[in-house]
């Protein structure tokens, strides 16, 4: 693929090729210019941000952008080393090797994305470390076998920071493998374009609900794990769109979403009721 091939920045970004359905992202900056050129370069990529900012949207979007297969992973404390690369299973009365998503992204040449991966174990991540810096090998020293990784394919990985402690952290070794894309919350006017982007809200919709994530972000006086991400924003347009009131869709989709605590969500409501009434 070269350059030119690639559709022109600032053109609709759902206007990319491919016969999946296509898929919204709104370009914020220089993030699928920086993608790109680790992927011409043959470069892993690590991109770090809060929960629901779009981090896996945008390698979705990439991954069509570039027309190349996708195998995500979902990270989680019990993801081995055998998950990624493959194992030894009993099919039929005979042992068959199966690959793991990594070994099937290598031999595919498309991109493997290790979602959250501060949530695997560090002696699972290791098994990347050959295919993240110039090697692009794969050891299957349960097959006596190393893959080389084809030009395509692509290394990506994401993480939330705020998750991040002394136990649950990215190792140096392994972060200094990678470029690196910090995600954050979008801008209020980025984020008006995403919600009618994706949901097919009106301007007016878009603008009240990212007025109360808004809201919520600023607040200093309740204690929230995670504020309201742009995808919990797009939950709610969603179900407003099919019916629900107003009201009620913002304390399914934020309120509830955010908290366990019933004096909490009384403030939070406090907030979407001073937007829509109730």
């Amino acid at each position: 693929m070269h350059p030119s091939d690639f559709p022109p920045r600032g053109s609709d970004p759902r206007d990319v090729g491919g016969a999946e359905p296509h898929l919204f992202y709104d370009i914020q900056d220089q993030e699928v210019a920086l993608f790109e050129h680790a992927w011409r370069n043959r470069l892993p990529v690590l991109i770090k941000g809060p929960t629901g900012v779009g981090k896996t949207r945008f390698v979705s979007y990439m991954a069509q952008r570039l027309d190349l297969p996708l195998f995500t992973v979902a990270c989680h404390d019990d993801l081995t080393a055998a998950d990624l690369v493959g194992r030894h299973l009993i099919q039929d009365g005979a042992t068959c090797w199966n690959d793991g998503a990594l070994t099937r992204a290598v031999r595919a040449g498309g991109i493997c994305y290790l979602d959250e991966v501060v949530e695997a174990r560090r002696d699972t991540t290791v098994v990347i470390h050959p295919l993240a810096d110039h090697r692009r090998t794969l050891p299957i020293d349960r097959l006596g076998i190393t893959l080389e990784a084809p030009d395509s394919f692509m290394l990506v990985m994401s993480y939330n920071p705020g998750y991040q402690n002394f136990l649950k952290g990215l190792k140096p070794s392994t972060r200094q493998r990678f470029v690196t894309l910090r995600f954050d919350f979008p801008t209020p006017e980025r984020e008006q374009r995403i919600l009618m982007g994706e949901t097919g809200c009106d301007a007016d919709l878009a603008r009240r609900l990212v007025s109360i994530a808004s809201a919520i972000r600023g607040l200093k006086d309740i204690d929230l794990e995670e504020v309201v991400s742009t995808r919990l924003l797009v939950y709610a347009a969603v179900l407003m769109r099919d019916g629900l009131d107003p009201t009620q869709a913002c304390r399914a989709a934020l309120a509830e979403s955010l908290t366990d605590d019933p004096e909490v969500v009384d403030g939070l409501m406090a907030i979407i009721t001073a937007t829509f009434g109730g």
